[in-house]
């Protein structure tokens, strides 16, 4: 062998030893190393609780803890051991959400077998190829409304299997399937009007008049939805101009075979089956979303809607019992990954909690804003939701240990307790679409196949542009003394 031919193998071998060495780190392996950590904090952190206290909201009682009561306990550090067993408790405490995301895979693998799906992605598409980025502030507009009203974010996982095919049917890539539901959702969640999960609650912990404030809420609504809305249309536009643009692009290209095999059936008259199919999903979809929104669903009620709906297209659809079954299966094994994903992430707070540091973490943080002017220090507030929210990204778990603290420390400090509550929501809101901890978050990445090292490359500049106005509003409303 010539010198060349050798040195051309070694370069060759080391570029994919190169690529080998820096390979994407799987999902597990860093929520695996995040559950680690956590447990190393618990031999480092002290541990200390604070004492809980029952409360009525909304007709079920949660219990809230109580700001004077912190006090150091007998560490209890979790042991090698804990750490494995913090997953498999992980699934247990996530059991709900874990349960509608099968329910969402379920039916809708019945739903696309019936061939509902593609027909009516294949129609859309026809009539709006030209003005197809329209659909894209359509949508956000929607999700963000019921967002701001309900606070449901998990209602992210329902939305992107829909729209993905269209997306991707349109020229748009799968990050945009998913930014316009995740993107949309958290401005609506961060900016919520009547969400009584986090303003609902945190204002009854705070002793604020309940939905109090919606005026100025309203307004930082508006304007995160709308900078969003922009986000997410100017890297739909570039994507669709250059598909090379797109994050994704190797990805999509499965995503896309396997559409392919649909095509025929897409550009096909409908039957009057696959007519019945979809036209019984939308309808029962939509009867989902209004029980959400006036019966206040919660997901073990979603669930059982959405196996119906699949159940009921697939009857109407044509398929017989064994083919239905067999839809559920493909359609459970489409998400299997998110859900895993969902019991692996409450690991962490499993390992926090078992530890007793969270209640510790929490006050110290406390103790660091004290020290900051008022204006600056609703920023403060912001800054310390937004780390808190990667312990406990459950927005009414946050706002029970949180916020029978920061509303006193407001009143220390010189910020309105609407201030602070304007910052819980800011803190709690706009980052759960970028830890790794959030379960329904990486769930949906799942369900779209978007690696978390991708999407954060989408989303770190609108995070830090939202954060940015975000703190903004804060300032002014402290300065203006918003009560």
């Amino acid at each position: 062998m010539s010198n060349a031919s050798m040195s051309n193998t070694n370069a060759e071998e080391t570029t994919r030893n190169r690529k080998l060495r820096f390979a994407e780190p799987h999902i597990f392996a860093i929520l695996f190393f995040f559950i680690a950590l956590m447990a190393l904090c618990t031999r480092v952190i002290p541990a200390g609780v604070y004492n809980r206290v029952p409360i009525e909201v909304e007709g079920s009682t949660r219990m809230m803890v109580d700001p004077s009561s912190y006090h150091r306990v007998e560490r209890t550090p979790v042991s090698v051991l804990g750490v494995f067993m913090s997953i498999p408790q992980g699934f247990a405490e996530a059991a709900a959400v874990i349960a509608v995301t099968f329910c969402v895979g379920g039916a809708f693998g019945v739903v696309k077998r019936t061939g509902a799906i593609s027909i009516g992605v294949a129609a859309l598409a026809r009539r709006m190829s030209r003005r197809g980025i329209l659909v894209i502030p359509v949508l956000m507009v929607v999700f963000a409304a019921i967002a701001a009203f309900i606070g449901t974010q998990e209602l992210s996982l329902i939305y992107v299997p829909i729209i993905l095919p269209l997306m991707l049917a349109l020229g748009f890539d799968s990050i945009t399937a998913a930014a316009t539901a995740l993107c949309a959702t958290t401005a609506g969640f961060t900016g919520a009007i009547t969400n009584p999960f986090t303003v609902g609650l945190a204002q009854k912990i705070s002793d604020v008049p309940l939905y109090s404030g919606s005026s100025y809420r309203f307004i930082v609504l508006v304007v995160l939805t709308l900078f969003t809305i922009l986000y997410v249309m100017r890297y739909a536009a570039r994507v669709r101009r250059d598909p090379s643009k797109s994050l994704v692009r190797e990805i999509d290209a499965r995503w896309r075979e396997e559409f392919a095999e649909e095509d025929g059936a897409a550009h096909a008259k409908a039957t009057t089956r696959e007519v019945l199919a979809g036209v019984s999903a939308v309808l029962m979809f939509a009867w989902m979303i209004w029980g959400v929104l006036a019966w206040k669903w919660e997901m073990l009620h979603m669930g059982g809607m959405l196996l119906a709906i699949g159940l009921v297209s697939g009857v109407l659809g044509g398929l017989n019992p064994n083919a239905i079954c067999r839809a559920f299966e493909e359609g459970f094994g489409e998400v299997l990954l998110g859900a895993m994903i969902m019991g692996v992430a409450r690991g962490v707070a499993v390992v926090m909690t078992q530890g007793q540091i969270i209640d510790t973490v929490i006050h110290y943080m406390a103790q660091m804003i004290q020290h900051i002017p008022p204006a600056i220090n609703a920023v403060g507030m912001f800054v310390a939701q937004s780390g808190f929210n990667f312990l406990v990204s459950s927005g009414s778990g946050q706002a029970v240990i949180t916020m029978p603290i920061m509303a006193p420390l407001a009143d220390l400090v010189g910020v309105t307790r609407q201030v602070a509550i304007l910052a819980f929501q800011l803190g709690d809101g706009l980052s759960n679409i970028i830890f790794p901890t959030s379960g329904y978050f990486m769930a949906v990445l799942a369900l779209a196949r978007i690696p978390w090292d991708r999407w954060l490359r989408f989303m770190l500049p609108l995070f830090l542009i939202e954060s940015l106005l975000g703190s903004m509003f804060l300032v002014i409303a402290q300065l203006i003394g918003w009560q």
